[in-house]
């Protein structure tokens, strides 16, 4: 049986974390659930954000699946997020975004791939103030040839594997003509491996117009860290909000999937979280683990629940609580 790290994370991250254990287990997954946990509770309960003994099992396991976490806020405290991301090189940000049947929006038939470089970037988190007065910072933006080149094969490679004909490539190499300019150029590149596969290219303020007025177009779409942060969030609001929106960080050795929504502490312990988004993440999990036989009956099963007319969670406009949820859940397994 494999095993596999859980981080509960703060807020509601316990209560969807439960849902999801319940879940597995009712499936039959061949999978055991180590838990370790990270954030605000764990630096409140011990001074740590992250305890050695989490590094640890993610080393020993290979592969997690994480609740939301808070980092908290104040100079001192770089996010776990991108602490983990780091350490174990998780470079790919793979963040899937569909059209839910049963989930009401302005968008039909979204489907879309987005893949954002995860270590580089203005997010290395390279910042200094230019003058002693403190009025005048910089922030350094890097982009590699290597960090460049194996997420636009990500891409591609994800594209031929799922039957796409198109990837798009964002950038803002028109301002930024040295760092995006080869991001660019490195994507122009490795499209002439694909000769099946179009390359569209984006401006990013260009992309997010046509993400909001024509969504369907897309299929993959690769970029850069920054820009990628706030793509996939906006893309998320298409087809129905975080709540719903399975996240997956990937490196060559290591993977950590994740809800990629807050912890919501307004309602933790309230039954009233959504485990959508962990749950979908779950699935992108089982399918990286090559367990899609599992992947495809929970899938199955959540899309059913959905799919139900007045039956939803509160942050979908329902009255839904996260244990009737998930017990729906369990009935259509």
């Amino acid at each position: 049986m494999k095993k596999i790290t859980l981080i509960p994370g703060d807020g509601i991250g316990t209560e969807i974390s439960k849902s999801l254990v319940r879940i597995f287990k009712s499936a039959k997954v061949p999978i055991e659930f180590e838990i370790e946990n990270a954030g605000l509770t764990v630096y409140e309960q011990t001074g740590e954000l992250i305890p050695e003994s989490l590094y640890k099992s993610i080393e020993k396991n290979k592969v997690a699946i994480k609740g939301p976490i808070t980092t908290p806020i104040g100079e001192g405290f770089k996010s776990i997020n991108v602490s983990l991301r780091k350490r174990y090189d998780l470079y790919s940000n793979i963040r899937p975004v569909k059209t839910i049947s049963g989930i009401n929006t302005k968008y039909e038939n979204v489907n879309m791939v987005i893949f954002r470089e995860n270590t580089e970037g203005l997010y290395i988190g390279e910042e200094k103030f230019e003058n002693q007065e403190k009025t005048s910072a910089i922030a350094i933006k890097r982009i590699t040839k290597k960090g460049s080149i194996r997420i636009i094969k990500e891409a591609f490679e994800y594209a031929k594997k799922n039957n796409f004909n198109k990837v798009t490539v964002v950038h803002k190499a028109n301002i930024l003509k040295i760092t995006d300019g080869m991001f660019l150029e490195t994507a122009r590149e490795i499209s002439k491996q694909y000769k099946d596969i179009e390359l569209e290219e984006m401006i990013v303020d260009n992309m997010c117009m046509q993400l909001v007025t024509n969504p369907q177009k897309f299929q993959v779409i690769v970029t850069m860290n920054f820009y990628g942060d706030f793509l996939s969030d906006l893309a998320a609001g298409l087809v129905g909000g975080l709540g719903v929106a399975p996240g997956a960080n990937i490196g060559d050795d290591i993977a950590i999937f994740e809800a990629v929504h807050g912890s919501a502490p307004d309602i933790a312990g309230q039954n009233k979280a959504n485990p959508t988004a962990l749950i979908l993440s779950s699935i992108e999990m089982l399918k990286y683990l090559n367990l899609n036989e599992y992947a495809k009956k929970i899938e199955k099963a959540i899309f059913k629940v959905l799919a139900l007319p007045n039956f939803k969670t509160y942050d979908l406009s329902g009255n839904i609580g996260t244990k009737e949820f998930t017990d729906k859940i369990i009935e259509f397994l």
